[in-house]
């Protein structure tokens, strides 16, 4: 059984069919004075300096941004935004919707981490325009430099466009497929992929998210620190708002890695909102992991209503961890709202937001890996918990068999497939690649759509009418015949002994001459000193526990310095660009570490 349905006002002569960005006018017009975009800047002022654009100033701008771009762009050309997370980041992205310039929403180059990814996204993407602002400009031109990419035919500063160009933008007819940005996938080893989203896209999944979220309550506002290149961010903090006109309150990532808790205190700062917000599954831990009773004092998160925890698999200690560490605080059991999602979508796929704490259920390990989902003892070891990721809203979800093309069974491990106005129709320039993930055919379609369906890559099932997703396909790990999830292993392994940092572990694969090989990848943690760690004690306790819990070895075990593991920009474990690192002999590894005291 297929779950969801298509929203009427999405389908054609609905009264969702008005493109986003037109909503920006209408807004303008009946409610010129309210608030819509509120950037807090903690550079300025460590308790926060609030800069608020109501709804006729954002208007006016994202026009003035427009003349300007086109200034120096044709319609279809791409305008890669290469500025730090501002109101002027959020204007660019604006201003190029309604230019009909191709906007890549990325960063400003001196963002750490992500040099790879902004080489080969901007690459891929060949931008005519660059984006940015005048404090950026030397990040810019060195990036410009120093790599072999594409070289802009013109550089604007967004902060100095002048507002009143935008009384000299005559509004253009938009159609429902006309290419609207590229979402870079955050991707490891392979390259970049710029996920094509039309304006009909962006559009049905905003309305989507609202209607998933289930906001018919007043003053629903947004809070967020999420960056806006990533699809999470840019679709909460950009689109949402303008679905009818709410006000989105953000700041910028590296304001939250400082002080987690300041996503908190915006929250409680809405007294007498609804408020909605959304994060990695990494992010409610490392604010539980702050939130002690002091920092908590006085804070009122009673008006949270929903916070969406959309990074897979969603770790139900972290569910526990936050919720116990808010509660005193006032969070409500019902306001975490799992769910699941891809840039292939737009983002947004489902979530369980229906104000109930998050079901999760023990299910059988060894039949899961054999694609049968069988309920077990919570308390055995031979059990993993799964988390419902709810519902789709205003799409199809379908679990597949992805060799033979037909729908799963409920309880029947698949890979899981979607069908709806909010699916990309490809990847930029890349046919191949977009005729596999996007033209998903059903064999035997029933009563459901025969095509275009979205692969996702991701195995799930659904149990009493809900979405548990249970992996990458990609990422499973074969030996003997039997199937692993690479996340089992991982939690295993950092649960054997406390010199493994949690949640920084890789588990993958090796091709070997009869089956495949498991190779462990392990971050030292932090809190056991060097001078008292024994490495040989921490691999036989992991090689140990691997093989007690899932009935199979480890071909080789390594422990490697904090940050080694590496991530996705959505901070996932990267499992296919650590297994590069580990075969080219580059993982900073402990051992080495400890041999360079001696």
């Amino acid at each position: 059984m297929a779950l969801g349905s298509l929203l009427p006002e999405l389908l054609p002569g609905g009264a969702g069919r008005t493109p986003l960005i037109e909503r920006l006018a209408r807004w303008a017009r009946e409610k010129p004075d309210a608030p819509a975009f509120t950037f807090v800047d903690y550079s300025l002022d460590p308790s926060g300096v609030h800069i608020t654009y109501d709804w006729a100033e954002t208007d006016r701008r994202a026009r003035a941004l427009a003349v300007r771009l086109r200034q120096a762009a044709e319609p279809g050309d791409r305008a890669a935004l290469l500025l730090p997370q501002t109101l002027e980041y959020m204007m660019a992205m604006l201003g190029a919707l309604y230019a009909h310039v191709v906007a890549v929403p990325l960063f400003s180059p001196d963002l750490p981490g992500h040099a790879d990814r902004l080489i080969g996204a901007y690459t891929d993407a060949e931008p005519t325009v660059i984006v940015t602002s005048r404090n950026a400009l030397p990040h810019v031109e060195k990036f410009l430099a120093d790599h072999d990419v594409p070289q802009p035919k013109e550089i604007v500063f967004a902060e100095e466009v002048d507002p009143a160009l935008g009384e000299g933008w005559t509004d253009e007819p938009f159609g429902f497929d006309d290419l609207a940005y590229l979402q870079y996938t955050s991707g490891s080893t392979r390259r970049p992929a710029g996920v094509e989203i039309t304006h009909g896209n962006v559009t049905a999944n905003a309305i989507q998210l609202w209607s998933g979220w289930a906001p018919e309550k007043p003053d629903p506002e947004l809070v967020s620190w999420l960056p806006l290149f990533h699809d999470m961010g840019l679709i909460a903090t950009m689109a949402l708002p303008l679905v009818r006109g709410d006000h989105a309150i953000y700041t910028d990532p590296v304001s939250f890695i400082m002080n987690p808790l300041r996503w908190m205190e915006l929250i409680a700062a809405r007294p007498g909102k609804n408020v909605y917000t959304a994060g990695p599954n990494f992010a409610y831990e490392y604010v539980a992991t702050s939130a002690t009773p002091e920092k908590l004092e006085g804070l009122d998160l009673s008006g949270l209503t929903t916070c969406l925890n959309g990074a897979e698999p969603i770790r139900t200690s972290t569910l526990s961890m936050f919720a116990e560490a808010l509660a005193p605080a006032g969070l409500r059991p019902g306001a975490q709202a799992p769910g699941y999602g891809l840039a292939e979508a737009t983002v947004f796929v489902t979530a369980a937001a229906d104000d109930a704490p998050p079901q999760t259920i023990a299910v059988d390990r060894e039949a899961l890996t054999g694609g049968e989902l069988r309920l077990g003892d919570p308390d055995s070891d031979r059990t993993s918990t799964l988390v419902s990721c709810g519902r789709p809203s205003g799409q199809l979800v379908a679990i597949v068999d992805p060799d033979a093309r037909r729908e799963q069974p409920d309880g029947r491990v698949g890979e899981i497939w979607v069908h709806g106005p909010n699916t990309a129709p490809g990847y930029w320039r890349n046919s191949e690649r977009s005729q596999d993930t996007f033209g998903g055919e059903l064999a035997e379609p029933g009563e459901l759509p025969a095509g275009p369906w979205m692969k996702t890559g991701d195995y799930g099932v659904v149990h009493e009418g809900e979405l548990y997703v249970t992996g990458r396909i990609k990422d499973l790990i074969i030996v003997d015949g039997r199937n692993h999830y690479p996340q089992d292993i991982e939690v295993t392994a950092q649960e054997a002994h406390p010199a493994v940092r949690p949640d920084h572990v890789a588990a993958f694969a090796l091709t070997g001459a009869d089956t495949e090989r498991l190779v462990v990848v392990a971050e030292r943690n932090r809190r056991v000193p060097l001078g008292r760690l024994d490495p040989e004690e921490v691999e036989a306790a992991v090689r140990a526990a691997v093989n007690v819990e899932h009935e199979m070895s480890v071909h080789d075990f390594v422990l490697i310095e904090p940050g080694g593991v590496s991530r996705t920009s959505s901070g996932k474990i990267a499992r296919a660009a650590t297994r590069q690192r580990y075969l080219d002999g580059v993982l900073p590894t402990t051992a080495a570490k400890l041999a360079s005291r001696k």
